[in-house]
């Protein structure tokens, strides 16, 4: 059942959370889940280069119109709990007080699942890094030795890796596909909010009726229209098949 779940995504980047999973986002609030988001940083320097096109900018305007389209596009998805870290991107350092801080909220949070990046991006290791960082940070809050205030340890919790945009040569192992079909049109408006990458709007269009086909395809079920698509972290245990 959705909503008994309590869903945590973490973002590299303002955007990432909405072309990667905004529709999965927004069937877990509609079905009751707790989910909150974590935006580690605005892409400020790497992932705003139509606004840095305008005549006079500056990161503190860039990065003010990216929180903006940010929570726009999160209020769009039905997000009431949202994050802004503002690391600073391209690119982007993890320390070890970044990890404990992860860590932490992991724990006071106490997520069922994560969503974060995958592995390898091929053009993008802000990503990457942002994969490590969160992987680390998940066991470190499953680690009874980690001392965090009277926090308690969590247990196991599932973690899933975004699609990539340049998923073939990203080595991408298509591990799970989620129905989006009845909160689509959601993903669509909150995709529109995104001024600095309106290019992308198209392709991640094109990319939930592709993954739609595949759902349809997988499962026999003919009501799967459009879909969004995980790398599993872990092999899926199951009493059965």
């Amino acid at each position: 059942m959705l909503k008994d779940k309590k869903l945590l995504v973490v973002s590299a980047h303002a955007a990432d959370f909405v072309w990667r999973a905004g529709g999965t986002i927004a069937k877990y609030i509609k079905h009751g889940a707790e989910v909150k988001i974590i935006v580690l940083s605005f892409g400020t320097r790497g992932e705003s280069n139509d606004l840095w096109k305008q005549e006079g900018q500056t990161a503190e305007s860039v990065k003010a119109i990216r929180k903006g389209e940010s929570a726009g596009a999160a209020a769009i998805l039905g997000v009431e709990q949202i994050e802004f870290w503002d690391f600073e991107d391209y690119p982007m350092t993890i320390t070890r007080e970044r990890l404990d801080r992860m860590a932490e909220t992991i724990r006071m949070f106490r997520p069922d699942i994560i969503l974060t990046h995958d592995k390898k991006d091929a053009i993008n290791p802000d990503h990457d890094a942002v994969r490590n960082f969160v992987f680390q940070a998940s066991i470190m809050s499953n680690s009874a030795g980690v001392r965090f205030g009277e926090t308690l340890a969590t247990k196991q919790m599932q973690l899933y890796g975004f699609e990539p945009h340049q998923t073939e040569i990203s080595d991408f192992m298509l591990g799970t596909i989620i129905d989006i079909t009845e909160t689509y049109e959601q993903k669509v408006q909150a995709m529109k909010c995104f001024k600095a990458q309106g290019h992308l709007i198209e392709y991640y269009t094109q990319r939930a009726f592709m993954r739609g086909n595949h759902a349809r395809r997988l499962s026999g079920v003919k009501d799967y229209q459009y879909a969004e698509s995980f790398s599993n972290f872990f092999p899926r245990v199951a009493t059965e098949f």
